[in-house]
């Protein structure tokens, strides 16, 4: 009989393998992790297109922390602690509003929308308003896209963060859209279980009929996100409708390049488009258009764009719509994954989309990765888990997981 009792020496990662378990299960490694997040990394927060005048506000939740995100002017957004400065209550507590202050419900202490004291009942003629604003959160903004960084001190260069992606993403001008949905699924697994689940395709045979019905076999086997995931035979027999898919978008005037970070990058970047099926306009089950078409296109050249901002953020694009996708710790083993579904800023629910259309394939394939994430995470937590081996499909796994130790074993030195 195995004999469990005695502690096992740690393993040392040599790539192209899962982690060890303590890197799943662990408060300790949750702890270091949600810090090299915070402070290292521009988290993905929602949409300009969620607060169209001043004083909306939503709520952004990571870890234990809780964020006011609010529209300060008509250019200007800002983001706060829901913190009170008295005594600590949140100050918000619906997950969305608009209003003209920031008042704590608790004894009413209030603060102007730029974070800066408004008014503290009875507290004395020493008291000194200047000395209590808002603790604030750095916030970036891209295409409408709002970043925040949670770190102390300076954060990371959110231009050299956002920049590179210009040229792939502003053609879509994603800036000029709305929301047609938001869903977020709770997960009850690990970030990394999820991220990695996310970034690979070694698994869609098998868990995501819908999600291959629209994209090439041939390209889920040899080429996902810029990059040769498969085998030389399989990436041989796509090359050919990547080359043909790449003339036909070229003279369209559209953008056909593509990058993928190595794990040695501060945040493991890749922008790349590639083509569906064929004679498919856009994701969908059946091929065809769901919503009128974003920023510049007035045709679709059948290729999605992917800009994965970090493993932890991703903007999903097609010709007529768009998903941001955003992964967000919260504890241990639990992850919430948040999606919003951008429509032109112009288009007519129930005229020129419909929700249930809009969402199909992406609601379908994320339900699916819910359920075999969370299936995953019972496994690793078992006494009997160890680390297997690597598929060649799972390659940008291997990517992330270096990466990921990398930043982990700086965060954990302090």
């Amino acid at each position: 009989m195995l004999d469990r009792t005695k502690a096992e020496p740690e393993q040392v990662w040599r790539g192209q393998e899962s982690l060890t378990q303590k890197y799943y299960t662990s408060q300790a490694v949750y702890d270091v992790d949600i810090t090299m997040i915070m402070d290292g990394q521009w988290l993905l927060a929602g949409h300009a297109a969620q607060l169209q005048k001043r004083g909306d506000y939503f709520l952004f939740e990571v870890g234990v922390e809780s964020v006011i995100v609010t529209r300060d002017s008509p250019d200007t957004i800002r983001a706060f602690y829901n913190v009170c400065r008295h005594r600590g209550s949140r100050i918000c507590s619906k997950p969305a509003g608009s209003t003209r202050t920031l008042t704590c419900p608790y004894h009413a202490w209030s603060w102007n929308l730029d974070g800066t004291m408004r008014g503290a009942p009875e507290m004395g003629p020493e008291f000194r308003k200047e000395n209590y604003s808002l603790h604030e959160v750095h916030v970036g903004l891209f295409e409408g896209i709002i970043f925040l960084n949670f770190s102390k001190g300076e954060p990371p260069s959110f231009s050299n963060f956002a920049s590179r992606f210009s040229d792939l993403v502003e053609p879509h001008q994603l800036s000029k859209t709305k929301v047609a949905y938001r869903k977020s699924y709770p997960t009850t697994a690990n970030w990394k279980l999820v991220v990695e689940n996310f970034l690979e395709c070694y698994h869609c045979g098998p868990s995501h009929p819908t999600y291959c019905s629209v994209h090439s076999k041939l390209k889920l086997k040899g080429f996902i996100g810029g990059r040769q995931v498969g085998s030389n035979e399989a990436l041989s027999a796509f090359e050919p409708l990547l080359l043909e898919w790449q003339e036909k978008a070229s003279a369209m005037g559209h953008y056909t390049g593509r990058f993928t970070d190595d794990s040695e990058s501060d945040h493991l970047q890749q922008g790349v488009r590639t083509p569906y099926l064929t004679d498919a306009l856009t994701e969908s089950r059946d091929g065809k258009l769901v919503a009128p078409f974003l920023g510049t296109f007035t045709q679709s050249d059948g290729a999605s764009t992917y800009a994965v901002f970090s493993p932890l953020n991703s903007a999903l694009i097609n010709a007529d719509y768009a998903i941001l996708v955003s992964f967000v710790p919260r504890s241990v083993n639990h992850t919430d994954v948040e999606c919003i579904w951008l429509v032109n800023e112009t288009a007519r629910e129930g005229e020129d989309y419909d929700v249930e259309r809009l969402i199909d394939v992406w609601n379908t394939t994320l339900t699916e990765d819910k359920k075999i994430v969370e299936d995953n995470q019972l496994g690793v937590s078992s006494s009997m888990y160890t680390p297997g081996p690597h598929s060649y499909m799972e390659a940008r796994v291997t990517s992330v997981l270096g990466w990921y130790l990398k930043h982990y074993e700086k965060y954990a030195g302090k």
